[in-house]
């Protein structure tokens, strides 16, 4: 599995990075920024590039966080969505994150809350409208983002000591992602970010799994996934939405008909009209 996560990572960043495969940048971006969002103290200083738009705000935010099996890629792969929501009008943050196997869960996820603690300290010179950011991520990206979505403001075992109310997204997007990490038994992949087998820490694979999370108060999804995705199946998709729904959380899924993993990536335009429309309905202005 290892290996096919890398070469299914690989092919589709080189390939993204070399074609436009999203549609309609509206503008460029007023400014483009590489800053380290972590704290002095943090064990690894941790860069993002933020994308300022053009025009006067307040602007709606987008935190951009990328795949690649929690151990390998850059926030390079992301570049293409960073140009599209910021010629969209939003204050873009496309972060990095530790890597495993140096770095185990929960480390992926307190990095991501302090990127998000990042923009709030920000948004008066960002013109950021710190009620309206949402989060998009794509496969380990997608899962590290609801993990903290789910957590924040919980005070639950993950939202302490970095999370808080500010880590909560009013919106997340999630493309390809393993909602439910006990499905994966076996491998090196997914223990080497927990740090043990599902039969050696079975209560960490029920932690590190947002299906497990979902609760009444998350912030709406909207998930688009592959249909015929092996890597990860679009069951962890379907299930998770029904946890959702359950809760009367507010979901849409978009299911891309024979299109794995790779392809889904490539392809991520095709989901970009539903999912703007999604953002659209759940990250109003307050002003209007």
């Amino acid at each position: 599995m290892k290996l096919l996560v890398a070469t299914v990572v690989a092919a589709a960043s080189l390939t993204v990075a070399g074609c436009g495969v999203v549609l309609g940048q509206k503008q460029p971006a007023a400014a483009i920024n590489t800053v380290i969002y972590t704290p002095s103290d943090w064990p690894e200083p941790l860069q993002a590039d933020v994308y300022r738009p053009q025009g006067t705000g307040p602007f709606p935010g987008m935190l951009l966080v990328h795949g690649g099996g929690w151990e390998r890629r850059s926030r390079d792969d992301m570049t293409r969505l960073a140009r599209y929501y910021v010629g969209k009008g939003y204050v873009v943050l496309n972060a990095s994150y530790r890597f495993a196997p140096e770095a185990k869960y929960p480390a992926q996820v307190y990095d991501l809350q302090q990127a998000m603690h990042w923009l709030h300290r920000e948004a008066p010179e960002l013109q950021l409208d710190t009620q309206r950011i949402a989060a998009f991520g794509y496969s380990a990206g997608a899962h590290l983002l609801s993990l903290m979505a789910l957590a924040a403001g919980t005070g639950d075992d993950l939202d302490r000591p970095w999370g808080g109310a500010q880590t909560r997204p009013a919106v997340v997007i999630a493309g390809g992602s393993p909602m439910d990490l006990r499905k994966y038994p076996g491998g090196n992949l997914v223990p080497q970010f927990l740090g043990g087998r599902i039969t050696e820490i079975p209560e960490t694979f029920v932690a590190a799994s947002p299906v497990t999370r979902v609760h009444a108060g998350a912030p709406p999804f909207y998930l688009f996934h592959g249909g015929a995705d092996t890597l990860v199946t679009i069951d962890h998709a379907e299930e998770f939405a029904s946890a959702l729904q359950a809760h009367d959380v507010p979901v849409d899924l978009k299911r891309l008909p024979a299109r794995g993993h790779i392809l889904t990536f490539l392809t991520v335009g095709s989901a970009l009209p539903a999912a703007d429309a999604f953002l659209q309905r759940y990250l109003q202005d307050p002003a209007g």
